[in-house]
């Protein structure tokens, strides 16, 4: 131990990787790192894992060359490691060093009292000690004419946003966050288990904050008489927009407007070096909408390590 904290050497790279607290963690540093690493996603920045993961700790090597958040939890004195709601993904985040090398390197480093691990990364792991599953991201990539991305769109997915314009919805950003979120409990959210209110307020806390801090903005179709139907909650880092919360309703999805407001994402960001992220689903008509749009599945992958004494163990 040194200074609270455990230093470890793998001899054949002599890579060193420190574990730190959440209180110990250089945010400028750790955010310059994930900036700079390939193909970047939001959910590595200090930020959303301060609003969505709070008290995460990390593996840090060679003075932030390279860097792994650990959203830690704790629950009836056991301590683990999950993904935590509204967070997709995470993983190594390297600028230099493979990222496929860097997330092994990362995983023998996982402090010990961690017993359950259970979280999804954006690397393949090969490593027997895991469960491994692959999960489903689809992206789709804007930097060619819309011209060129609206020949890929499926017939139906072309049908649908030609039946949504007969419409004439307009966009509207009026929208605030306790707004959607409302819009959700209404329609969807009673039939989702597993979030809880806590969940909902760290979306509403990071939505703000996304709202306040140019990161992040809120898009809806309303009625004539001011009633939302549909909304969706968009991540914006440079080079990536992630479509993270997206609020149907029976009369959007009637109306197909989803299709129409995706389509008029793609139109406005089309000829630029923008990806425009849908946050991947395992739902089957859900994962259908994404591909019509010509989008290509980057996985991700669900880790599990269970060495919990039995029967704890049991517990998942």
């Amino acid at each position: 131990m040194i200074g609270g904290k455990f230093l470890n050497l793998c001899s054949k790279t002599r890579t060193m990787i420190i574990y730190l607290k959440n209180s110990e963690i250089d945010r400028e540093q750790w955010d310059n790192v994930v900036k700079s690493s390939p193909f970047v996603k939001p959910y590595g920045f200090s930020w959303y894992l301060d609003i969505v993961a709070p008290g995460w700790e990390a593996l840090v090597d060679d003075d932030y060359d390279s860097v792994f958040p650990i959203p830690g939890f704790s629950r009836f004195g056991i301590q683990y490691v999950a993904t935590p709601i509204f967070l997709q993904q995470l993983g190594a985040f390297s600028p230099d060093k493979p990222q496929s090398k860097a997330i092994h390197e990362f995983l023998d480093y996982i402090p010990d009292f961690y017993k359950l691990i259970d979280l999804c990364v954006g690397q393949k792991i090969n490593d027997d000690s895991y469960k491994v599953t692959r999960r489903a991201n689809y992206e789709l990539d804007l930097s060619k004419s819309y011209e060129t991305l609206w020949n890929n769109f499926s017939y139906h997915c072309k049908r649908n946003i030609e039946a949504s314009a007969k419409n004439k919805p307009e966009l509207t950003s009026e929208i605030t966050p306790k707004e959607l979120i409302g819009l959700f409990l209404r329609n969807k959210g009673k039939e989702i288990k597993g979030i809880k209110t806590r969940d909902y307020q760290r979306l509403n806390n990071l939505m703000n904050f996304c709202l306040e801090n140019r990161k992040g903005r809120i898009l809806g179709v309303k009625t004539d008489n001011n009633r939302l139907i549909f909304g969706i909650f968009i991540v914006e880092i440079q080079g990536r927009k992630t479509l993270l919360f997206v609020v149907n309703t029976p009369e959007s999805r009637t109306k197909r407007t989803g299709y129409y407001v995706v389509n008029e994402l793609i139109k406005d960001y089309s000829s630029t070096k923008t990806i425009l992220d849908f946050d991947g689903s395992s739902i089957p008509s859900v994962a259908l909408f994404m591909e019509s749009f010509g989008c290509i599945n980057v996985p991700f992958y669900r880790i599990y390590r269970n060495r919990l004494f039995w029967p704890i163990r049991m517990m998942k």
